[in-house]
């Protein structure tokens, strides 16, 4: 049965509130994910919450669902107030519920290439909106997942999984510095395609190969000339206005709906 929590000063609160910070969530192993659709989503792919906080029940049938799995897995129900859920989000609108989830592997070696056809890879990603939604467009052409290089934004912040509004849990997500990930990328089959303003090529041109992994650079400095050197194809978006590039999420949904329209138009 759930137990109620209303006390600010309660250690639980305390720390799930540090969770919060990346330190934190490193050295214990969790992170937090908010909101009805998001939790359910993660239910739905496998994903069962250690704690779960909830307040005003009203008898929606997949919060039911989501106390009575978070209570077969042995994880702790908690009946709490909005303010202290306020308090553990940060938002000033919080959601009704709110999980405590155990932090996913990020190991590459753990990616099975043959899994989809595509896949994405950030270099330095550093926007957590950025993330979120390159997280929700892998989900929407049907990727396998992606693979953060170098430095890139923390995915298991309170903002990046806010931002792929249950992508997370539905998409692989990896984790590599640079040369360990082209020597992962090497063993295997797989077409590097990187964009670049110095690219020769339109983006329509090519003729993109299975598996294909379509490689975005930071949002500022997009990616290193050693970085560009290493892809296979190296492709550019006409800019026809003003603006000398596109957001880094949008570019990389612009080419991976290329990508996935050449293979659909192929007999």
């Amino acid at each position: 049965m759930p137990r109620q929590i209303t006390a600010f000063s309660n250690p639980l609160v305390k720390q799930v509130r540090g969770l919060r910070e990346k330190k934190n969530r490193r050295r214990e192993g969790l992170f937090i994910a908010e909101g009805l659709r998001i939790l359910t989503e993660a239910l739905e792919a496998g994903f069962v919450p250690e704690i779960l906080f909830y307040w005003e029940h009203g008898g929606h049938p997949l919060l039911d669902q989501l106390i009575a799995a978070t209570e077969a897995a042995g994880g702790d129900v908690i009946e709490t107030s909005s303010d202290i859920l306020h308090k553990l989000s940060g938002k000033d609108n919080p959601q009704t519920v709110l999980g405590v989830y155990r932090a996913l592997d990020l190991t590459l070696d753990r990616l099975d290439r043959s899994a989809a056809d595509l896949w994405i890879v950030a270099q330095s990603l550093r926007d957590p909106g950025n993330l979120g939604t390159i997280l929700r467009t892998g989900d929407a052409v049907g990727a396998g997942g992606l693979i953060l290089v170098d430095d890139c934004v923390d995915p298991f912040s309170v903002e990046a999984v806010r931002a792929t509004m249950g992508a997370l849990f539905t998409q692989r997500i990896a984790a590599a510095p640079w040369d360990q990930f082209v020597a992962w990328l090497r063993a295997g089959e797989g077409e590097l395609i990187g964009t670049s303003l110095k690219a020769e090529h339109d983006y329509q041109a090519p003729r993109y190969r299975k598996p294909a992994f379509i490689l975005v650079g930071n949002e500022a400095q997009g990616l290193p000339p050693e970085y560009e050197a290493e892809c296979d194809v190296l492709v550019k978006m006409p800019m026809l206005g003003k603006a000398d590039s596109l957001n880094a999420a949008v570019a990389t949904a612009v080419m991976a709906y290329e990508v996935i329209n050449q293979w659909r138009r192929q007999p």
